[in-house]
């Protein structure tokens, strides 16, 4: 054989490697013209959306400012309400330790003179209630009560209501 020949079978052989190549990049192309139209209009709605999206930015900072403002106004009244209701429960503890130990000390007066009671009338004494405290013991519960008052002037009311409360209670 002629190496002409085998050259041109040669050149055909690619001529129609190249023309198959050809036509499918012809047909990619196509495909990408049509893609390129579906992106410019994802491309137009993903700007109104990053338009959109910007403008709201302002809003939600505004929105979050004033949320922060009322949390942190919130925040500071329960801390004074803590503290308000810390001191009321120091001040109530104080108030029933003076009462605690005024009524053990009125009860330590009582007794002797019941049981004093008990063997001269040979009967049944009434309850440690029911006797009549002694002087001593009267005048320390009228001076608790007394001071307990002059202390009133300079607590609040809900300090006012609970010491009206104790004292009712007596």
């Amino acid at each position: 054989m002629d190496w002409k020949i085998v050259l041109d079978l040669l050149v055909s052989v690619l001529l129609i490697a190249t023309i198959g190549y050809a036509v499918m990049l012809n047909q990619r192309l196509t495909q990408l013209r049509k893609n390129r139209d579906d992106m410019a209009k994802i491309i137009v709605s993903f700007n109104e959306a990053t338009v959109r999206a910007e403008s709201s930015i302002p809003k939600l900072k505004k929105a979050a400012e004033d949320s922060g403002a009322a949390l942190q106004e919130r925040v500071e009244k329960a801390q004074s309400l803590r503290d308000d209701l810390a001191f009321m429960i120091e001040r109530a503890d104080t108030m029933a330790n003076r009462l605690e130990n005024a009524v053990k000390t009125a009860r330590t007066d009582v007794r002797p003179q019941v049981t004093a009671q008990v063997r001269q009338g040979g009967g049944m004494a009434p309850p440690p209630m029911a006797a009549p405290a002694p002087q001593g013991a009267r005048a320390a519960t009228v001076a608790a009560a007394a001071s307990a008052e002059m202390e009133f002037d300079d607590r609040s009311e809900a300090e006012r209501e609970l010491l009206r409360a104790l004292q009712s209670m007596r």
